[in-house]
């Protein structure tokens, strides 16, 4: 695991960029507390910030191949993330290809695999990771990001050469003086529809990611090129044998499971009240009996899950270390977490997830997370609405329009007004992801410059059209495999936890899980009233894990890492939102008395503007950090594990 940052120079001046880097490579500490180092040669600077997972005392980075004792070899990497069949293929390179080792590292096997089968040997990799090798025979720079985009991978292109980098700050000082603090408009109206900033852009229109799945190749005074290697295909087959398909699920996740524990350092895991993190501690306990378990949750009981998860922990085994947060907690740590994140995101899981990992650290160095098994799996209660809807959807094209324009002269908020207007609304223009804050009237009224033909459709059109031969159901998961996952849940795992020099790794997200998950039919996944007593989601995993998790959990309903931001803006936390407000210099961008108003009929109860609300706030932090620069936030020096040899700089 790294906190990478690397410039190719287009001009063979890389040197004089030396001390830049490595000063910008100190905004990346948290990612990587145990050891930092930077190479530098005509071509390129390549800097890491390292937190040792596997091989712990050989594994520095930079790192060269082939192996050369002092002679450095044609290649260097800077590597981040995790290999989990790291041991296979160095098995196979050897054998197949008389390689040659001198470490146990993971990014001694990815540049050993570049060097034999080239670039296709990023397609064979399993795990989550995010890499950059320079080829000094070739003077070429090559790297990927893993298919699913779990780690992250920031580009930057000058006049000079390309910057990468495993977080958006980091390449900030790069950017001319003048467009420093440049806001794009257009990704401000998706982040206020979506709640979070749509890969591959961000919220500075000249540094964007590399997409998940992707990769790069760059030579040097030439154009940076990045292509898509890998693709998510969901294809779903017939029924057939049920119990069989069930049978390859429970066996692929134990195997992920087992996979995923690999490490030369404590693991742990966060433990919820649902099936997917439940599951994986059950399988973890298999091979770790004594796994530490860690669980977030408050002080009012409907949004809490200590209780459950504290019994799951009994029932399997496992200490369980539980955190309670508060409103305070949230108010105190919101300025250090946007900071973390680099682009808004207004999911207020983030804050728990922050808060948990911290505590966490203290004990661990990796944890295993249940990220990734709603989209997979079909978890998402809103993927039932094909279901619902379907009385209507179903109906001849005169029919449905008919009846969207008795929706509309229904009043707005009575019943039956919301379920025609959704079921006479095609699929491309009614789904756009699991969060949906604004509606295109209400950012019409929030935002100084609204543009009406900024739209979601912008976004999710060509992944409609990939998707155009799946069902809704499945259509509604490819969806947020392209564009919730990568925006949303995979930023606030790797930001939450990489802030504290935590690795979290994602066994759901799993090349052998996903072969079975990707084969699912839609009723095995949501499946019809007529085939269960209760509307559930994740049918089939439910099925998987009977016998695995204790069986008040199999069937729980999800409760989706609530927070309680609804009742905390009406009480302790509405001054304070005010004062945010007033404080963070965005009203050239939102009118902030339209937010004002909100909190004010929020607090009456007129209406649960709670999203709406915290979406801006967010914003706001991020504004006053970022832009304004009115909110310094205090990052704590990184703690080491003390397990490399320390902070160097190596000429190369």
């Amino acid at each position: 695991m790294a906190g990478l940052l690397t410039f190719v120079s287009a001009r063979g001046r890389a040197a004089a960029h030396r001390d830049a880097v490595v000063d910008a490579l100190e905004l990346l500490r948290h990612r990587g507390p145990d050891d930092t180092n930077v190479v530098v040669t005509d071509d390129v600077v390549f800097g890491a910030d390292r937190l040792a997972v596997r091989d712990l005392t050989g594994g520095r980075q930079p790192m060269s191949f082939p192996p050369m004792g002092v002679t450095r070899g044609r290649y260097l990497i800077v590597f981040d993330g995790a290999v989990h069949n790291a041991d296979e293929l160095r098995a196979e390179l050897v054998e197949d290809r008389g390689a040659d080792f001198a470490t146990e590292s993971e990014a001694e096997v990815i540049l050993a695999a570049y060097h034999h089968w080239g670039p296709s040997a990023v397609s064979r990799l399993r795990g989550m990771f995010a890499f950059v090798i320079w080829d000094g025979s070739a003077r070429r720079a090559f790297g990927a990001r893993d298919p699913y985009g779990i780690r992250p991978l920031y580009q930057l292109t000058t006049d000079d050469g390309v910057y990468l980098a495993s977080e958006r700050k980091a390449l900030l000082p790069f950017v001319a003086e003048e467009r420093r603090r440049l806001v794009d408009p257009a990704n401000l109206q998706h982040y206020l529809t979506m709640q979070y900033v749509p890969e591959p852009s961000t919220l500075h229109p000249d540094i964007r990611r590399l997409g998940a799945g992707e990769s790069f190749v760059y030579t040097p005074g030439g154009p940076l090129a990045n292509r898509r290697y890998g693709q998510l295909d969901l294809r779903p087959a017939p029924t057939g044998d049920e119990d069989g398909l069930v049978r390859r699920i429970t066996s692929a996740l134990r195997d992920s499971v087992q996979a995923h524990l690999r490490a030369d350092v404590p693991v742990g895991a966060f433990l919820s009240s649902g099936i997917d993190s439940t599951a994986l501690v059950a399988l973890a306990a298999e091979v770790d009996p004594a796994i530490r378990t860690y669980t977030v949750g408050y002080d009012i009981a409907q949004f809490s899950e200590l209780e459950v998860a504290a019994q799951s922990a009994r029932a399997l085994g496992v200490p369980n270390v539980p955190l309670e947060v508060g409103p305070a907690d949230l108010m105190r740590a919101l300025p250090r977490i946007v900071w973390h994140l680099d682009d808004p995101v207004a999911d207020p899981a983030l804050v728990p997830l922050f808060l948990l990992a911290e505590r966490a650290a203290r004990d661990v160095t990796v944890v295993l997370g249940g990220d990734g098994a709603d989209e997979l799996f079909g978890g998402y209660p809103i993927y039932r609405e094909p279901l619902s809807l379907a009385g209507v959807s179903h109906l001849p094209d005169t029919m449905q329009r008919g009846l969207r324009a008795v929706s509309r002269v229904i009043p707005q908020g009575v019943k039956g007004k919301s379920f025609l207007e959704r079921g006479t609304t095609p699929i491309e223009e009614r789904y756009y992801g699991n969060a949906r804050v604004f509606t295109e009237e209400e950012k019409a009224a929030l935002l100084r410059h609204y543009t009406a033909d900024i739209r979601h459709t912008d976004v999710t059109a060509p992944v409609f059209k990939e998707a155009s031969a799946l069902d809704d159901v499945t259509t509604m998961q490819y969806i947020d495999l392209y564009t919730w996952l990568r925006g949303d849940i995979l930023v606030k795992a790797d930001r939450m936890t990489m802030a504290h020099g935590l690795q979290l790794r994602t066994p759901f997200l799993d090349r052998a899980v996903f072969e079975v998950a990707s084969t699912l039919p839609s009723d095995l996944k949501v499946p019809p009233r007529s085939r269960t007593q209760s509307p559930v989601t994740k049918a089939a995993l439910r099925r998987a894990l009977a016998g695995v998790v204790p069986d008040p959990i199999v069937n729980r309903a999800k409760l989706g890492f609530p927070v309680p931001i609804r009742p905390w803006l009406r009480t302790e936390m509405h001054d304070w939102a005010h004062g945010l407000l007033d404080s963070s210099g965005a009203g050239d961008l939102i009118d902030l008395d339209v937010v004002r108003g909100l909190l004010k009929a929020h607090r009456k109860k007129e209406a649960d503007h709670s999203r709406k609300i915290w979406t801006v706030l967010v914003f706001c932090m991020w504004h006053a950090v970022f832009v304004t620069e009115t909110v310094k936030p205090v990052i704590p020096t990184a703690v080491s594990h003390s397990v490399a040899d320390g902070p160097g700089l190596d000429p190369w």
